[in-house]
């Protein structure tokens, strides 16, 4: 039974294309290639009929966000885009600063689709660039080149978007430090509003994993990451979160949302959602069914798996989100998205903030310039 009872946060929705013309040899999503013929009527049909099957969680709430990941979301045609946003908005609402991103791929961008999809209320884009750098965009298995990701920028300019992301990688196949901050260099002077740049991370079934290529020595890794952040700074990008960085606080409102310990309804094969349920006292996720060809089978029925976050493991769930945001959350957030008392923590914060891993502060949980570092230390205490 729960300390406190539970209240709802706001919600954001999912949308899963599983589709890319190419599996990057990095990539542990739920990505297919495609084989020319892409089943997009049929499974814009399946994401309308989930949307239907999911407007009871929303339990009255609007949709704060949308995203549409992938997969290369950008392969469908903007009328599809445009006939599931439509689809949500007509059963959830949207709320008035709704925020609706769209991933896209460099080496799928036209000029008229992108016009298409500002046009079907598409109102951010995050373009997965990963390098400005050939010779490492071939061994990263991407389809574009530095010159097609610069044109990219381009046509989303030009197509009125003013709310663009660029997604970079560093720490790439035997990067040096002077390329990786290049990159970087390049994306700034495209002033995009928000740059989330990663670390390289060798996953589980990847072809990176089977075949693992030589990556940057650790001392290189973080000459990297610290002249990358400051040569960020300098340039007016404000770091919010371990990889997101904006300008003019154009922070990526549905990631917040995650990190926020918010809601999420997930669609579209291999999506995955967390819904609070106050009346149930209870916290839920769930997954749907991966592989695009059995998604599309099961008419009516999507849902993988379903499971209740177990009360002992609510707390370590939250700080795993809400940990990684700079400035951390506020305190009230955790007793009111976990149902949790904080004096059931306090414990665990008072030796966090002995060891110099958490502020000492009255509003907030957020760690210190060290413990944003250790985060993995620091999330250690919360899973003892």
């Amino acid at each position: 039974m729960h300390d406190i009872p539970l209240t709802l946060p706001p919600l954001s929705l999912y949308v899963h294309i599983p589709w890319c013309i190419r599996k990057c040899p990095y990539c542990d999503f739920n990505s297919h290639t495609s084989d020319g013929h892409l089943p997009e009527d049929q499974y814009v049909q399946a994401l309308i009929r989930e949307l239907e099957i999911e407007l009871p969680y929303a339990q009255g709430r609007k949709l704060s966000s949308i995203f549409f990941g992938g997969g290369t979301p950008s392969l469908f045609s903007a009328e599809s885009i445009g006939r599931v946003v439509q689809a949500a908005r007509r059963r959830f609402g949207f709320n008035d600063t709704i925020e609706i991103t769209l991933e896209a791929n460099p080496g799928t961008f036209e000029q008229t689709k992108f016009n298409g999809f500002r046009d079907v209320g598409i109102n951010r884009l995050s373009i997965g660039i990963q390098s400005f750098n050939d010779r490492h965009l071939t061994r990263l298995g991407r389809i574009h080149s530095a010159e097609n990701a610069h044109a990219a920028v381009a046509m989303a300019q030009s197509a009125g978007f003013d709310n663009i992301n660029l997604d970079l990688m560093h720490g790439l196949p035997t990067q040096t430090e002077a390329e990786a901050i290049a990159d970087l260099q390049q994306a700034i002077k495209l002033a995009p509003v928000h740059i989330s740049w990663y670390q390289l991370t060798i996953e589980p079934n990847t072809e990176f994993y089977r075949r693992p290529p030589t990556l940057p020595a650790e001392d290189v890794l973080d000459t990297i990451q610290e002249s990358g952040h400051q040569l960020l700074a300098d340039n007016g990008y404000f770091q919010y979160e371990v990889s997101a960085f904006c300008r003019e606080k154009k922070f990526a409102l549905h990631n917040r949302n995650y990190w926020e310990f918010g809601d999420y309804l997930g669609i579209g094969a291999g999506a995955h959602g967390k819904i609070t349920l106050p009346d149930e006292q209870r916290i839920t996720r769930t997954a749907k069914t991966r592989n695009p060809g059995d998604y599309l089978a099961r008419g009516n029925s999507f849902i993988a798996s379903c499971k209740n976050i177990p009360e002992n493991e609510l707390a370590l769930e939250f700080m795993m989100n809400a940990l990684r945001l700079n400035h951390g959350v506020e305190r009230p957030y955790f007793e009111e998205r976990t149902g949790i008392s904080l004096n059931k923590i306090n414990g665990i914060c008072e030796k966090l903030i002995a060891a110099g891993l958490l502020e000492n502060s009255p509003s907030h949980i957020v760690t210190t310039k060290k413990g944003h570092r250790f985060l993995n230390t620091v999330l250690g205490y919360f899973s003892e």
